[in-house]
Parts: C-alpha cells; sequence; structure tokens
C-alpha cells in the first residue's frame, strides 16, 4: 500500500507501466464535472470509477481484495480513512473470489486505518486488502483500476 499527494505523484509512475498514465488522466480531468459512473481510459487496462456516496462506519466497512487490478483511489471531496491489512493475513472470508467482478471480502478487521484527505491517494496491490469509505459524510473520489496483466 501507499499513500502518498497527488502533487508527489511522479514518483510513482515507474511502478507499473500505466501509471503515468493514471495520474497525468488525475491531474488533467475535472472530476467534478463527471457523473457518477465508469470511464475506460485505457480499453479494459486502466477505468476510471467516479464515485459519490455515504461514507461509512468501521464496523459497517469491508475489507476487500483484486486479482486483476490495482486500485489508485484519489479522494476529491469528503473525509475519508481507509483500513489496510496484508492479504496473507486475511483468515475470515466473507465468500469465494468473484472473478466477475474481481472482488473478495473478508470478515477480517483492518491492521491500520489511514485518513486520506482531499487531493491524496492510496495505491493497493493485489497483496493488500483495503476498505474502503470509513468516514462521516459524502465522499467523492475517483478509482483507477489499472490491470496487473496488460491486454
Amino acid at each position: 500500500m501507499i499513500l502518498s499527494a497527488l502533487s508527489q505523484s511522479e514518483r510513482y509512475e515507474s511502478l507499473h507501466p500505466l501509471f503515468a498514465r493514471a495520474f497525468a488522466h488525475m491531474r488533467s480531468t475535472d472530476f467534478f464535472s463527471l457523473a457518477p459512473g465508469r470511464y475506460p481510459v485505457v480499453g479494459e487496462d486502466l477505468i476510471a470509477i467516479v464515485e459519490q456516496v455515504p461514507a461509512k462506519t468501521r464496523e459497517m466497512a469491508k475489507l476487500e481484495a483484486h486479482r486483476k487490478y490495482i486500485d489508485i483511489q484519489l479522494v476529491l471531496e469528503g473525509d475519508e480513512t481507509m483500513g489496510w491489512k496484508p492479504l496473507a493475513d486475511c483468515l475470515n472470508p466473507v465468500s469465494d473470489h468473484s472473478e466477475e467482478r474481481d472482488i473478495r471480502f473478508f470478515h477480517d478487521a483492518p491492521a491500520s486505518y489511514v485518513p486520506v484527505p482531499p487531493d491524496h491517494f492510496c495505491i493497493f496491490f493485489p497483496e493488500d486488502a483495503h476498505a474502503p469509505l470509513i468516514g462521516t459524510g459524502t465522499v467523492r473520489k475517483v478509482i483507477f483500476k489499472v490491470a496487473t496483466d496488460l491486454t
């Protein structure tokens, strides 16, 4: 897991072939002008998902993990905290991994919680279980789904 400010994103661009494209898109797009929804950036290899949803309590938020995609979650507006735990330490799954949705949820509690202010992002790799949208009020964010295996 990585937490950083959007202003520092260049230092992470070399971690994946599509990270530079994702961060450039973050810096050049007015996400407040877009309705919540799914926006392909580079086919199915890089997708932006704009969300504006009510935040959850720590008890309501479930850890989740993905296999096909890395998440880059950029907070645009609101009070968001994200829970984190190594996937290898998650022992209490809610169900099997959904190949269709590329997600698996867990009953385990996060090992730590990280406040993520607006204009900051977290990168969650497949080995990172994460519990997003913890906070109060409404959270507006964009989640970039970055394919782990490029087509």
